[in-house]
């Protein structure tokens, strides 16, 4: 996505977020059930941001799940279990970067609900610069694990082939929502007098992190499309 194309920032943009006292819903200390009804709730925090590290987390629990079912060929039990290893603690550094991903996602909405003025534009300067950060280290962390999946789909268990083309699916929206999220949240740097121009130049590495994450999505719907027909044989022209 460009930022360039992007829509004109909304005036009251998050500022009808609801700031909530409520004890912290996390990865870490909810059940599944409790984690989406915050998910639903609208309060911004845990938002989109914080869903994308939670597929991410479904991703690499499920190329842990199809690692450990796959017999290793001659030579390959080493690399099967490095993928195995590297998948756990993707899984476990993925709900940690949803939860912090939550916390920055308050520190925008606070930002936004401060009174116009220099203080609420360092805030919202601050806040989405963080966001933005935020989102990048977790679509650094999806772009890393694509070769690992891409692999499990031509030498895993293929009778767990469908898991894998799922585990694309997981792994394909959290880059979507990594790369979104940093484009919004630069974009959002106009709300402090920033021109996108601007932004691009005292930003470069986030700018850029974009358009690299847009080629791993590219990647992944190669990739995926390539083991389609063994996952999904009935869905045929």
């Amino acid at each position: 996505m460009i930022l360039s194309r992007q829509l004109p920032i909304v005036p009251q943009l998050r500022q009808t977020w609801v700031m909530s006292d409520s004890v912290d819903v996390t990865t870490q200390n909810s059940t599944v059930e409790e984690w989406t009804g915050a998910l639903a709730r609208a309060v911004g925090s845990p938002g989109g941001g914080a869903g994308a590290g939670v597929m991410l987390a479904m991703a690499a629990s499920l190329t842990s799940m199809v690692a450990g079912y796959t017999e290793a060929g001659d030579g390959q039990q080493t690399h099967v279990d490095n993928v195995l290893s590297r998948a756990e603690e993707l899984r476990k550094l993925a709900l940690h970067l949803a939860d912090e991903d939550a916390a920055a996602s308050r520190a925008f909405g606070a930002a936004f609900n401060l009174e116009k003025g220099p203080e609420r534009d360092k805030a919202i300067r601050e806040a989405s610069v963080g966001a933005a950060r935020s989102s990048a280290i977790l679509g650094e962390h999806a772009l890393e694990a694509i070769d690992d999946l891409g692999w499990l789909a031509e030498h895993g268990n293929s009778a767990l082939i469908a898991d894998v083309v799922v585990a694309f699916g997981a792994l394909r929206a959290a880059l979507t929502g990594a790369r979104t999220n940093v484009s919004f949240d630069l974009g959002t740097l106009r709300a402090s007098g920033a021109t996108l121009d601007e932004v691009r130049e005292q930003h470069p590495q986030l700018w850029a992190t974009v358009q690299k994450l847009d080629a791993a999505i590219e990647r992944i719907d190669t990739s995926a499309a390539a083991v389609d027909d063994r996952a999904a044989p009935t869905d045929s022209d």
